[in-house]
């Protein structure tokens, strides 16, 4: 980082790290602080992340996460570079790009954010017991100790969001995945069309179901759709309402929709409900709204002998 004057932060004006100063009201003060102990613990990083790794051996995650020791060895290099930055003030924001890949690693390697944060917790402890018997002074002890910590919790925080925003992206990228499997509409005939749905309808979900029937209808030209609710878990009024609606549009395109799988329990709740199903087609199992769907093609299923 630029050095710390009467035009404080001048070359990184606006810059996203300048915020973040700004939010962890860190300080050229601070800054200043910071970079005078770097004399102090720089030689003694190696020592220090050895220390670091007498406690970790005590966690289960280090079996899980650093039993190998190729892995060991660079992890414990990388973090050795990672102090030495720290306290030669490299805070720029090309610096949040390395910081975010970190984010990202432990995220994808799954390492729990509670561990990450206990580490760094453990971090700033070995660096003030390096520290604290080089400044006779409490007064001056107790500024550099809050100007180190402050800058760690703005690093660990930086990491962590990025963290839960890899793992958030992740989550919906799944949510989606699962969202287009569960809407597969297939099409069992020339002009018929079914769907089943399984577990629960929310907003999101009807909406997506509504969207594939209708690209699906439209793609092609189907006069006949069957949704079959025999695996859903919950009918209330809102489940009940977005049935009706998916109903409602596909009959706007020119489709016929029947809704199987109407169990008695299903049918004495939209009753117990006052649902108006109005002219909904209904059966009670998909085999009757097949045979419905073919009998109104012209044509009948026969069993063979």
């Amino acid at each position: 980082m630029t050095e710390p004057n009467a035009t404080p932060h001048s070359s990184i004006e606006n810059s996203e790290i300048l915020k973040l100063l700004d939010l962890y009201r860190i300080t050229p003060e601070d800054l200043d602080r910071i970079r005078s102990v770097g004399s102090i613990v720089k030689p003694k990083v190696e020592e220090m992340v050895e220390a670091f790794y007498v406690w970790l051996k005590g966690l289960p995650e280090f079996e899980e996460f650093l039993s190998d020791p190729h892995t060991l060895v660079r992890v414990k290099a990388a973090q050795c570079a990672y102090w030495r930055s720290f306290f030669e003030m490299e805070c720029t924001d090309a610096s949040l790009g390395a910081l975010r890949r970190v984010g990202e690693t432990h995220e994808r390697i799954g390492l729990p954010l509670h561990i990450y944060l206990a580490g760094m917790n453990r971090f700033l402890w070995l660096i003030l017991d390096i520290i604290k018997p080089q400044i006779p002074s409490s007064e001056q002890f107790l500024g550099v100790k809050q100007s180190v910590a402050s800058l760690i919790h703005l690093e660990t925080g930086v990491v962590v969001e990025t963290y839960t925003r890899v793992a958030n992206e992740r989550v919906r990228e799944q949510s989606n995945m699962l969202l287009e499997m569960s809407t597969p509409v297939t099409q069992l005939w020339n002009e018929i069309l079914m769907l089943p749905v399984f577990g629960i309808i929310d907003s999101k979900r009807a909406h997506d179901i509504m969207d594939a029937v209708l690209a699906s209808i439209a793609e092609t030209r189907a006069r006949t759709f069957i949704l079959d609710i025999g695996g859903v878990a919950v009918v209330d009024t809102a489940v009940a309402n977005h049935l009706i609606k998916i109903n409602r549009a596909t009959q706007l395109m020119g489709c016929e929709s029947t809704i199987s799988g109407v169990s008695p329990a299903i049918a004495r709740t939209i009753v117990d409900l006052g649902i108006d199903v109005g002219s909904i087609r209904t059966t009670a199992t998909l085999r009757d709204a097949l045979a419905d769907a073919f009998n109104r093609m012209g044509m009948r299923l026969v069993e063979s002998d």
